[in-house]
């Protein structure tokens, strides 16, 4: 079985997370955000009801930083949970 390296998972996991959320940062600061949000929601039959704020960098650094930190955590963890799983089980 395919033995995973927490800290390795934790990080790619946490680096998409991070690079998603910055993304969206960008999309929020060009303006783009709030079309987007309003084509996603009304392609799913749901009238936009949500409201875009001002682009804000500090918001935007913590939005990534946080969320890469999150996303690291996720990651470690469920590397931790099938290593374990796999070591339990009957080869």
């Amino acid at each position: 079985m395919t033995h995973f390296n927490p800290p390795n998972v934790g990080l790619a996991v946490g680096l998409f997370l991070g690079a998603w959320h910055a993304l969206w940062s960008i999309l929020v600061a060009t303006g783009l955000a709030q079309a987007l949000i309003d084509l996603v929601l009304w392609l799913h039959f749901i009238r936009p009801v949500f409201v875009i704020d001002p682009f804000e960098p500090l918001r935007a650094l913590l939005l990534v930083g946080f969320t890469t930190l999150v996303g690291f955590i996720i990651g470690y963890g469920l590397a931790l949970v099938w290593n374990a799983i796999h070591r339990a089980s009957p080869q």
